[in-house]
C-alpha cells in the first residue's frame, strides 16, 4: 500500500493520465501531457511519485512501465475530504451547496443526486 493520497495538481494530472490509459511508460505520458513537459521532467515527477508510492514501477521491461498505486476514487476522495476540511471547515452541505450553486447541473446529475439523497435519507432512517 502506498503512502501518499493527496496527490500535486502535476501528480494528479499525471495519475489522470494512468487511471484512464491504464500503465504506460514515461514517453506516452509525456505525449499525453503536451508538448509543453519534457521528458526528464516527467520522469523525474514519476520517479517521485514512485518514491511517495503513488505509482508502481515495473522495471522488467527496457522501458519502466508505470501504474496508479491507488484506485480513483479513493484518491478523490482523500482530495476531497481535505478541500472539505481546508475551505468549508468540515462541512459536508457547505461544499455540496457551493458546488452546487457555482455550477451549470445538468437534468442527469440533478438525478444521480436525487438518488444519492434518498438513499442517505435512508440509511439515516434505519439507524
Amino acid at each position: 500500500m502506498g503512502k501518499k493520497l493527496n496527490p500535486t495538481t502535476a501528480e494528479l494530472k499525471i495519475l489522470q493520465i494512468l487511471w484512464a490509459d491504464g500503465p504506460s511508460t514515461v514517453k506516452h505520458v509525456r505525449e499525453r501531457l503536451g508538448t509543453k513537459s519534457g521528458y526528464t521532467g516527467v520522469l523525474k515527477q514519476m520517479q517521485v511519485m514512485h518514491a511517495n508510492g503513488m505509482v508502481e514501477r515495473d522495471e522488467s521491461q527496457r522501458s519502466h512501465i508505470y501504474s496508479a498505486e491507488h484506485i480513483r476514487e479513493r484518491t478523490t476522495e482523500g482530495l476531497l475530504r481535505d478541500l472539505m476540511q481546508k475551505a468549508f471547515g468540515g462541512s459536508a452541505s457547505k461544499l455540496v451547496l457551493s458546488a452546487l450553486s457555482n455550477e451549470q447541473v445538468s437534468k442527469t446529475e440533478l438525478k444521480e443526486i436525487r438518488k444519492l439523497i434518498n438513499r442517505l435519507e435512508k440509511q439515516n432512517e434505519q439507524d
